[in-house]
């Protein structure tokens, strides 16, 4: 029998409005003995046995006074959220949302104790990160809040958690998962400018220069007016993959916050190169996605590989996340040695004869 994974999520902003709904969604999907190959924007309806609708939200946290103490599936609706609904009802998810971590005057984090023991009285398995970026205080004292209490952390931030040699030694020792550090989105500008840029090389043409401009209506993009910075490394992570010439290339995270675009990004790409006889190739291309149904789509893989990881005893990073994420701990593994699929193929065996 399948046990859904027991999860809770700290910061209830869209992606996890959009990360709830889809499960419902699916859910009803799967009830209706829909085959995996018809559920819409899904490649692994399972993993490891855990389908997409075998997630159990326990536990949520938030410093939002509009938030806190609402049930999680009324709280993923208040302002300042903006995901559309999905057309699915949300039914009372028995988990109100508790105080989230703080920090007090003298730079002290406040708050430990009540998340440390939340996290034990919902008997939660993995915690999803999903705070603003910026806060890496936060990511470390919530990482430290999953050690204490025995759970597993999925960081869906740039903030350096994964990459943090002592803090995975921790994850690793203590037998929990420690997946992270900021996902790459579903269709996201950083893996269409990447495949781009490796379709040139394995091409034979030669990049001159190449930029990418992003904007939004989210409060992740507001945020990253201010707090771009981990962002904008995380993203050249990203195109430092298929080791692209980077001082070649310009990336802004968020060139603008357009109130009316709500959830939606827009991304501008743009790629100047040479190819035979030193003739120019100019590309412009146009991306617009749900910004967090894009998260989302990776997030619910994430969440079941830490889960099912952590289950089989395995502590620490996982590498079937490697490529799902834009600055995994150990960098990303060679398609030829490693890739997504076998990765996964491999978890699922292994769930399956324990």
């Amino acid at each position: 029998m399948v046990h859904a994974i027991r999860l809770a999520v700290a910061g209830i902003g869209n992606n996890i409005s959009a990360l709830l709904q889809g499960i419902y969604f699916y859910r009803d999907l799967l009830s209706r003995r829909i085959e995996s190959g018809e559920l819409p924007g899904i490649k692994h309806a399972y993993i490891g046995g855990i389908s997409v609708g075998d997630i159990t939200l326990v536990s949520a946290f938030d410093v939002d006074s509009f938030k806190i103490g609402k049930d999680l599936g009324e709280a993923i609706f208040q302002t300042p959220n903006n995901y559309p609904r999905l057309g699915i009802e949300i039914p009372k998810q028995d988990a109100k949302v508790s105080p989230g971590l703080r920090l007090g005057e003298d730079n002290m984090v406040i708050g430990k104790e009540g998340v440390v023991e939340e996290l034990k009285q919902s008997r939660a398995d993995i915690l999803l990160y999903s705070l603003p970026t910026g806060m890496q205080w936060a990511a470390d004292a919530y990482s430290q809040c999953c050690l204490d209490a025995g759970v597993g952390f999925v960081n869906c931030t740039p903030e350096i958690v994964a990459r943090n040699p002592e803090i995975l030694s921790a994850f690793e020792t203590a037998g929990l998962s420690l997946i992270g550090d900021d996902l790459a989105s579903h269709l996201g500008t950083s893996i269409v400018h990447q495949s781009l840029l490796r379709l040139l090389s394995e091409r034979g043409l030669t990049l001159l220069s190449s930029y990418q401009l992003n904007i939004g209506g989210n409060e992740d993009f507001k945020n990253l007016l201010q707090n771009g910075a981990g962002k904008l490394k995380s993203k050249k992570n990203a195109l430092a993959q298929n080791e692209a010439e980077l001082d070649l290339i310009e990336v802004v995270p968020s060139a603008g916050y357009i109130r009316h675009l709500r959830d939606n990004k827009v991304a501008i790409l743009n790629i100047e190169a040479v190819g035979w006889g030193g003739t120019p190739v100019s590309l412009d291309l146009k991306l617009k996605v749900q910004d967090s149904s894009n998260a989302a789509g990776v997030i619910i893989d994430l969440i079941r590989i830490a889960g099912v990881a952590q289950r089989n005893g395995s502590g620490g990073f996982h590498p079937a996340a490697s490529r799902l994420l834009k600055s995994p701990p150990f960098g990303h593994a060679d398609d030829e040695v490693l890739t997504v699929e076998n990765a996964i193929m491999s978890l699922d065996a292994r769930a399956m004869s324990g």
